[in-house]
């Protein structure tokens, strides 16, 4: 009988949400590629539950070639009709558009700051922002700083970046650790960022 303590937002009833918090939210993420794909389901959740995400993530991969920025950023209007016709994807004009934009703009992130990992993790000075809530209903849906990272974001013209989504992508990709304190995945975070000092 499992008796793992979890974040309370966690529908013990979905294997692939409990995966999902077991094994990739709030885990520091680095790699190019991961921090698009995470970004882009942010945007593609707005709206929306984020279990209706997850069951839709393996599609978005297929779909949009693997996360690949310089294949999404010369997507034409044949390929957006294709996506548009998608049932496995949110199926949101906008959001699709709002992902080959976004791709030309990681792609120049990348050309300035060798990395977009260099450049988002700057923010933070490449440490994790540790909190301490004990229920969910403390977390909050945006803060100063993903409204700083928002603007710097919308500056450089990446659209769907409000900071609610920002805060969501930071959470996401490990940059503040927002697990509950009393879930099992809080200290184990801890200690991954510990062994990456």
């Amino acid at each position: 009988m499992e008796n793992k303590k979890r974040c309370k937002w966690v529908d013990l009833k979905s294997s692939l949400y409990k995966k999902y918090h077991d094994e990739d939210w709030g885990v520091p993420v680095h790699d190019d590629r991961l921090l698009f794909e995470m970004l882009t389901l942010e945007i593609a959740q707005a709206g929306l539950s984020w279990i209706t995400i997850l069951k839709k993530r393996k599609c978005y991969k297929d779909s949009f070639d693997d996360f690949d920025v310089a294949a999404i950023a010369i997507y034409q209007q044949d390929k957006i009709d294709k996506l548009l016709g998608n049932k496995g994807i949110v199926r949101n004009k906008r959001k699709i558009e709002s992902t080959i934009k976004n791709a030309n703009v990681f792609i120049e992130i990348q050309k300035e700051f060798n990395s977009f990992d260099s450049f988002i993790w700057a923010f933070v000075e490449g440490k994790v922002i540790r909190d301490n809530f004990s229920n969910a209903s403390e977390l909050p849906t945006k803060t100063v700083l993903s409204q700083k990272i928002s603007d710097e974001l919308k500056k450089r013209g990446m659209i769907f970046v409000g900071p609610t989504i920002v805060y969501a992508f930071m959470e996401a990709i490990g940059m503040v650790n927002d697990h509950e304190v009393d879930c099992f995945r809080y200290n184990e975070i801890e200690n991954i960022n510990l062994d990456r000092k």
